[in-house]
């Protein structure tokens, strides 16, 4: 406590990080139940798909629906365990505590999304293991405290299983601490329906994209590493809402974006052609 007395911390709101209008997001089975449930019952979540299948938009969807802050963090390699957690400043002559991304969502009872935690530094991944068991709580050995996440808190992650590898994986004593929610792509009738209002093109053109989208991704068994998101189909029906020719739009928003190999771009192109007239 005397380190306390010896800093200066300032608090830092979260206002910021309320969302004030209700995100699009079409439920596709019971994911938004299983996540009402498990905030109610104070367990953390981990949201496991493939790029571009609508995780972070369904983050975004819940916290609204929950009415509760929501602070993302984009892992990455580089993260310590100081950005999450904090770091003292120098100010003039003073020495200033500032909450990293984590403390705050803890102090503030805010949702903290951990997006593509496996792309984490393996020593920052385990800072979270104690809000993620039945303690609920976050040393900061800086400090010399420890804090008491309120009820409101919640921890979740995102994981795209596609990736995972001897060295870029969940080892089990982190897997499980979470509670787990399987995304993919859409079914056609709901990718349809979110091409078309996220991109702004009418139904017949979201129909011809979500169908080549399906068949690009059938690719993944003849070397093609991730199938084409949802995410990329609706670049695709943006840019043709700009003026951009059908084909030309899939080519830029569709192909290029997933592969560099000329003999997996010509085939996908072969299939647009099929398909567009």
């Amino acid at each position: 406590m005397d380190t306390m007395k010896k800093i200066n911390y300032q608090e830092q709101p979260v206002e910021e990080y309320v969302i004030r209008e209700e995100p699009y997001y079409v439920p596709v089975k019971d994911e938004v139940e299983i996540f009402t449930a498990a905030y109610e019952n104070n367990l953390p979540v981990n949201l496991k798909g493939p790029t571009g299948c609508g995780k972070t938009r369904f983050m975004e969807y819940m916290a609204y629906k929950l009415e509760c802050p929501l602070i993302t963090i984009a892992c990455h390699e580089d993260l310590t365990a100081s950005d999450l957690i904090g770091r003292f400043l120098i100010k003039g002559e003073s020495t200033e505590w500032n909450d990293g991304p984590l403390t705050k969502a803890v102090r503030n009872g805010a949702i903290c999304y951990l997006d593509e935690f496996v792309e984490a530094r393996m020593d920052t991944r385990v800072v979270i293991h104690p809000l993620t068991d039945d303690r609920r709580v976050m040393p900061i050995d800086k400090l010399g405290i420890i804090l008491h996440a309120p009820p409101e808190f919640m921890l979740t992650i995102s994981y795209n299983p596609g990736y995972q590898s001897v060295l870029k994986d969940l080892k089990q004593s982190t897997r499980q601490r979470f509670v787990a929610i399987d995304f993919d792509y859409p079914p056609a009738d709901i990718e349809y329906e979110i091409v078309a209002h996220e991109s702004g093109i009418d139904m017949e053109d979201a129909r011809t994209l979500v169908e080549i989208g399906q068949k690009i991704r059938n690719f993944k068994q003849h070397g093609l590493e991730e199938g084409v998101s949802t995410r990329l189909l609706i670049y695709a029906g943006m840019l043709m809402r700009s003026g951009i020719e059908q084909k030309e739009a899939c080519r830029a928003a569709m192909i290029k974006p997933i592969t560099d190999d000329h003999e997996l771009q010509k085939s996908i192109d072969e299939i647009i052609s099929a398909i567009v007239e």
